[in-house]
């Protein structure tokens, strides 16, 4: 074969492979990415689509009553919002007088709102509310899928492989929760887990931190309570001074540090699976003083309506009975809590809780994202009239209602003693009181397989739903929730 025989030959066969390389199929990974890819586009669209559906949602809200009624729709919404006002109002009188006028108020706490439904109904345009109301739904729920992956969402806690306890001490109060350690065999459970328990006497005042600290001394390598929130914090602070593992018991009347952990709130004694089969989270613990609290620390008026000597017996008529004269503040102290340099002046109420309560979702209402944070929570509220009370309950920003965390807050009066709330239970601590927060200082042991928390829905965000509705191309990437 001649040289240019030989080169055509050659030209060919490289031809051949490069068709053949052209050809092969490409490497697995490569694929993967482009699945991806794909998949990530299309939630990107669907997101896209969300976040317009939430503001075309709440834009037909706003407009249906307006379109619908004419003038008239104008006049009923002005209308709704004025009996909203006076039934805000009204509830503020009912808290705060006696009497005949306490009597008035209720009735026209109930007489507003049935007055506002006869209005619309006369007008025809009740349908107008009902359908705005659904609007207003499909607007908050459309927006929350939009922002649920956008890097909005709750830090979940990390959880801690460790060996069972070898020598648990378990406290159980028989009389918590209505008689739940009967109800639910908690102590021949405990029992037949290996636990040494301690069954309180009702009869009895006992002082549990000293029967924790003995437990201690004598080897226990687990603290635990069936009890109270009250009873729970006690006890807690011995683990957490020890460096020991605390187990809670689900078997209070609310529960709300068991809540916020996770736990089994409806059979307490699935908590004592954590015995055999559990992990460990590692919470924050706060302090009053020297006073440890595991949910919040109240000063003001909830802080004195728990003196109430008929408190747990009636707590809406203690509650009643000493409302006026606290809210009026024809008794009580006055309050200044000093927040990490924030300053909040004359307010009715303080509450000071381990981690910040959620403020903005009425289905999370009273539950807190995290245990973890190193922060306190900060609610106070300052109402002196029936105005404030109304704008206290309809504006999005009260003037009268102060939201914040600190690290350090201090409660200072003009009285040299405060009546507190701690944990539900009735102290008087002498002022100024100085609280803080010990960061993830509690070892808390809970079962490995339990309910746990629901996930916080993200905070609605109508500018950043108008940019992720406003975007042509790929919006933020999907995020998971961050351990910490």
């Amino acid at each position: 074969m001649d040289g240019s025989g030989r080169a055509e030959a050659s030209a060919g066969t490289m031809a051949t492979a490069g068709r053949g390389r052209e050809s092969a199929p490409a490497p697995a990974f490569e694929r993967r990415d482009e699945m991806g890819s794909a998949m990530n586009e299309r939630f990107h669209r669907r997101q896209r689509w969300a976040a317009r559906g939430a503001l075309a949602a709440a834009a037909l809200a706003v407009l249906l009553p307006l379109v619908s009624g004419g003038l008239r729709g104008l006049l009923l919404l002005v209308t709704a919002l004025a009996g909203l006002a006076l039934t805000a109002a009204a509830l503020w009188w009912v808290l705060s007088r006696r009497g005949v006028a306490r009597v008035a108020a209720a009735a026209l706490v109930v007489v507003a709102p049935v007055g506002l439904i006869t209005l619309f109904a006369t007008a025809n345009l009740l349908w107008v509310v009902f359908l705005s109301l659904l609007l207003w739904c499909g607007a908050v729920w459309s927006g929350r899928y939009a922002l649920r992956s956008t890097g909005l969402r709750s830090v979940r806690a990390k959880e801690y492989r460790t060996p069972p306890p070898l020598r648990p001490f378990l406290l159980l109060n028989p009389r918590s929760g209505g008689g739940k350690v009967e109800k639910f065999n908690l102590r021949e459970k405990a029992e037949s887990l290996g636990a040494q328990v301690v069954l309180l006497d009702p009869e009895q005042h006992q002082d549990v931190t000293a029967l924790a600290k003995a437990a201690v001394a004598d080897g226990a390598d687990l603290l635990g309570v069936a009890g109270g929130d009250g009873t729970q914090a006690l006890v807690a602070a011995v683990a957490a001074e020890h460096g020991l593992p605390f187990l809670v018991i689900a078997a209070g009347t609310r529960n709300h540090f068991a809540m916020d952990l996770g736990l089994d709130r409806d059979d307490p004694a699935a908590c004592l699976d954590a015995l055999t089969d559990g992990v460990e989270l590692r919470v924050d613990l706060g302090f009053a003083g020297d006073h440890p609290f595991v949910n919040n620390a109240s000063f003001g008026v909830y802080g004195a309506v728990v003196q109430s000597p008929g408190y747990r017996e009636d707590k809406v008529g203690a509650a009643l009975e000493r409302l006026p004269d606290l809210l009026t503040r024809q008794s009580g102290p006055r309050l200044t809590a000093t927040a990490d340099g924030t300053t909040v002046a004359d307010p009715q109420a303080i509450l000071v809780s381990n981690n910040a309560y959620r403020m903005d979702d009425p289905f999370g209402f009273g539950r807190r994202e995290r245990l973890n944070s190193g922060r306190l929570g900060v609610l106070a509220v300052r109402v002196d009239s029936a105005v404030e009370a109304a704008e206290l309950l309809l504006s999005p920003r009260p003037e009268g209602l102060t939201v914040l965390t600190a690290r350090h807050v201090v409660v200072e009066a003009d009285e040299p003693r405060l009546e507190v709330g701690l944990d539900g239970e009735a102290l008087t601590m002498s002022a100024p009181v100085h609280c803080r927060i010990a960061r993830r200082a509690l070892r808390v042991r809970v079962p490995r397989n339990r309910p746990g928390v629901p996930e916080a829905p993200p905070r609605l965000d109508w500018r950043r739903l108008r940019k992720l509705a406003a975007a042509v191309g790929r919006t933020a990437a999907p995020t998971r929730s961050r351990r910490t």
